[in-house]
């Protein structure tokens, strides 16, 4: 049970500070709010995270998924594989140009996809492969890309929980033909909210600028059928104050992370591995708990800890998809999937955390014991 004198440590916690609020301040008073100086700026900079690449600002994580697709030309007729282990963005992008989500099953360590499951499910309709970094944790993006490159498959990064994450000294959203970030508040960096496309294609950027503006390079000179997505110049202006820190911020994360793996010792709970060669970078700290999870979660909230799972229900699972693949009869081998769904906690892992919000985490987790 929480101490009268102890709050309760939430899960995530946004950061917004002074320079952030005077960044927004300053934009709102130029008056230029939207597609202006800041957004340009904000691209320019974050390109620095993704070897140079090219940076298209959006105003979200699965408006970048979406209009990724788009500009790569997949919709009806074509399938995209997709883990099933993930925020229902990442197949909602998919099915909103037309094409067909096909669900692959994940390795159990980094929560990736499979690239054996991926090898297995790709068809003559296969389009794409859409790897998600989750938790921060980079998936196996040497072995996604030689099975993209042995079928000739766009490979499209679903990099929103990943900022500055890295295999073998690569950053994620360098790998495949696109790559896509959010700036929502929870992520390691936000811009209040917005998105991220990264491309080596000056060709494929460009389309994707039209795209976010209706089509439009210069005003009323429509030469695409474009959406409105754009970034705004006060989000923009959040958004760089943010990425000056978020190095450091990573740093704190990785800490943490390393802290909690030291001192968390439960029989029954697995902390999260990191592959050879990955720089995980802990948007969130995932657990396995064997044993009633939701006992153990209700320990943990008496306790003051924040927890959450994600996802509880995996996207094949969900009504938008279930329903209709039923309908078709087709049902999804996904072990691993169904397996992290049922096991999986997230704890407190933000840079806001002190020593002694650690100290508390790792005492809670290791007071569940074997009896859940």
């Amino acid at each position: 049970m929480t101490s009268i004198n102890e709050q309760p440590i939430p899960a995530a916690r946004p950061v917004i500070g002074e320079e952030e609020i005077e960044a927004a301040v300053r934009v709102l008073r130029s008056g230029r709010v939207v597609q202006g100086p800041e957004v340009a700026a904000f691209e320019e900079g974050f390109s620095g995270l993704v070897e140079g690449r090219h940076c298209v600002a959006v105003n979200s994580g699965t408006s970048a998924l979406h209009l990724l697709l788009l500009a790569l030309g997949i919709g009806p007729g074509d399938e995209v594989i997709v883990p099933s282990f993930s925020f229902a963005a990442s197949a909602n992008a998919v099915r909103l140009v037309g094409a067909d989500v096909v669900f692959a099953d994940i390795e159990p360590g980094s929560f990736g996809l499979d690239p054996a499951a991926v090898e297995a499910a790709v068809t003559p309709r296969t389009a794409a492969i859409m790897p998600v970094h989750l938790y921060g944790h980079p998936a196996a993006m040497d072995r996604l890309m030689a099975v993209a490159e042995k079928h000739q498959l766009a490979v499209v990064e679903d990099a929103c929980q990943a900022h500055a994450a890295a295999l073998h000294g690569t950053p994620v959203g360098a790998f495949g033909a696109g790559g896509t970030f959010s700036f929502y508040p929870t992520k390691n960096m936000h811009s209040l909210e917005g998105g991220m496309v990264t491309t080596a294609d000056a060709e494929l950027a460009r389309t994707l600028r039209l795209l976010r503006n209706q089509g439009m390079e210069q005003r009323y000179a429509n030469e695409i059928v474009g959406a409105n997505m754009r970034m705004t110049d006060v989000a923009a202006a959040v958004g760089r104050v943010q990425l000056g820190k978020v190095e450091g911020w990573t740093e704190q994360r990785r800490a943490n992370a390393a802290y909690l793996d030291a001192h968390i010792s439960a029989p029954n709970v697995t902390t999260p591995p990191v592959a050879e060669g990955a720089r995980h970078v802990y948007h969130q700290y995932t657990i396995r708990v064997r044993g009633d999870r939701d006992a153990a979660m209700a320990k943990l909230t008496e306790a003051g800890i924040g927890n959450a799972v994600y996802y509880p229900t995996p996207i094949h699972r969900l009504k938008p998809y279930w329903e209709p693949d039923q309908k078709a009869g087709r049902n999804w081998d996904l072990p691993e999937t169904e397996r992290a769904a049922a096991e999986v906690v997230s704890l407190p892992v933000h840079p806001s955390l002190g020593e002694g919000d650690l100290e508390r985490i790792a005492a809670a987790v290791n007071t569940l014991g074997e009896n859940l």
